[in-house]
């Protein structure tokens, strides 16, 4: 009774995994409004203004190292154990991991890979622009800088923008993105605002960004989440494409399991017509006659129908053990069953005195 009810839930589990991709009907996929195109020339603007000032060493170069000899984690330094902690939300594999889990269950409860696809795409976008731009201009950090005010820039660096604020800004803000409604959007918003800030607020604290690498983070990964909606037909495409893939794939993993049969040359045949039976070469090497006139590989059966049952075997009585015929192997050193039985007679006969 018990096999009975876990195969039950198995069968349910693959019912559920196996039906096609519906999208709840209350689910919107975001556009690209005014307000959005509006907020995205802005975040643009500012992005530009940032690398600008950073390039000409200006003001925003200036407070980068009064910050760095402020030294905060020298002033506040019990917040630090806590803040190791904290600027693991800002890291990119265990982020991506934690929020991937999270969207492969929903996709898993609406039926449709939306939300996967559209976390790899953002994922992306942020390698794709953030390292780019980071390699290019080759930022040193704080700890490594060498020239008091200098911007240190095209140095070998790797730290601008700040890739902690932006994984930060684009893996949390994806969960506001997909949203299913407008109070849940707008809450997880104001969460991954705060995250955001936090991360990049941390990396500063520990002397491992630039004021200016944490702003240009941030704006970095506001731009790719309003820049989104732009992306939405591409991920369209993509999920209908796996799903076509699915089904093609399903569809050769059943015909692979119905293989045409395979016919033993082994097999007891010879019988009625529409059964199966030997080639005559087999027949003959099975009676003790060599075939001379088949190839080695002749051995295979054939389907010939029959016209008279054959019989395997002759008819003849069934003798008991002790009426069958005593068989000698050929070249075997022991005597016959005859000539056993009259040694054994004749060492048992007493012998006469003399």
């Amino acid at each position: 009774m018990r096999t009975d009810q876990i195969l039950t839930r198995l069968e349910r589990v693959f019912a559920r995994l196996d039906r096609e991709p519906e999208r709840p009907a209350h689910l919107q996929t975001p556009q690209m409004s005014r307000h959005r195109v509006v907020l995205l020339g802005s975040t643009l603007a500012f992005y530009l203004a940032i690398v600008v000032a950073v390039l000409t060493t200006s003001w925003l170069v200036r407070l980068d190292w009064q910050v760095m000899f402020f030294r905060p984690y020298e002033q506040w330094p019990q917040l630090h154990a806590f803040l190791d902690y904290l600027v693991v939300l800002g890291q990119r594999g265990p982020t991506a991991v934690m929020v991937a889990a999270w969207l492969g269950w929903r996709s898993w409860r609406q039926h449709t890979l939306r939300p996967l696809i559209t976390l790899g795409v953002a994922l992306l976008l942020l390698n794709v622009t953030v390292g780019s731009v980071k390699l290019g201009l080759g930022r040193l950090g704080p700890h490594y800088a060498t020239e008091i005010g200098s911007a240190e820039l095209f140095a070998g660096g790797d730290i601008f923008p700040s890739g902690h604020t932006a994984n930060a800004v684009v893996t949390w803000g994806i969960l506001a993105y997909l949203a299913s409604t407008v109070v849940t959007r707008r809450v997880l918003s104001v969460v991954s605002a705060v995250v955001s800030l936090s991360v990049g607020a941390t990396t500063v604290y520990l002397g491992t960004h630039w004021v200016s690498d944490v702003l240009l983070g941030w704006s970095a990964g506001l731009l790719i989440l309003l820049a989104l909606p732009w992306f939405e037909p591409l991920i369209a495409r993509t999920e209908a494409y796996v799903f076509e893939l699915r089904e093609l794939l399903r569809r050769r993993a059943e015909t692979g399991r119905m293989p045409a049969p395979v016919v033993s040359a082994l097999t007891p045949l010879l019988s009625a017509g529409g059964k199966w039976r030997l080639q005559p070469a087999v027949a003959a090497e099975t009676a003790g006659e060599p075939a001379t006139t088949a190839p080695a590989h002749a051995a295979a059966a054939v389907h010939t129908p029959a016209a008279r049952p054959a019989p395997l075997l002759t008819a003849r009585p069934h003798l008991i053990r002790s009426e069958r015929t005593p068989v000698t192997p050929v070249g075997s050193r022991r005597p016959a069953h005859g000539e056993r039985a009259a040694a054994r007679s004749t060492a048992a006969r007493p012998v006469a005195g003399g």
